[in-house]
């Protein structure tokens, strides 16, 4: 219920308080404060557990459904075709290994974005002023 209250909201309230109040109330304003919300935390726990009681095994196959709804609270469609396509392999076809941007697996850019291996050997750059070699089939 209060997940988004952060800290500083909350700083913000205490201050308000203490100028509103006054700092000779504040202590019992905060004291009444949390005394209520505890009763209040009695309430629904006593609501969830004679709810629990009085339906039985039925009470837990009403919550089922609700857990699912939850869950798609949390809905991805990208997150759930790679899940379902890819058994969760967030990168299926090993692109982040490209040009060694991850390296993670030592490969350093060893696999090309098709799958096939890279050759094992690259041909050094040409310095200035060479030639390429001739190719005698071309001829």
């Amino acid at each position: 219920m209060f997940e988004s209250v952060g800290w500083g909201e909350i700083l913000i309230i205490v201050v308000a308080g203490l100028f509103i109040l006054g700092p000779e109330r504040l202590p019992e304003a905060a004291a009444w404060v949390a005394k209520s919300v505890r009763k209040v935390r009695d309430f629904a726990t006593g609501a969830k557990t004679q709810l629990r009681e009085e339906m039985g095994p039925e009470f837990d196959q009403l919550r089922k459904p609700l857990e699912d709804l939850r869950g798609l609270r949390n809905f991805d469609p990208k997150r759930v075709v790679t899940q379902h396509l890819f058994d969760g392999d967030p990168d299926p076809l090993g692109l982040k290994d490209v040009n060694g941007t991850n390296g993670a697996n030592g490969s350093n850019g060893a696999s090309k974005p098709n799958g096939h291996p890279a050759p094992a050997s690259q041909p050094e750059p040409l310095k200035p002023g060479e030639r390429p070699p001739v190719d005698p089939d071309a001829t």
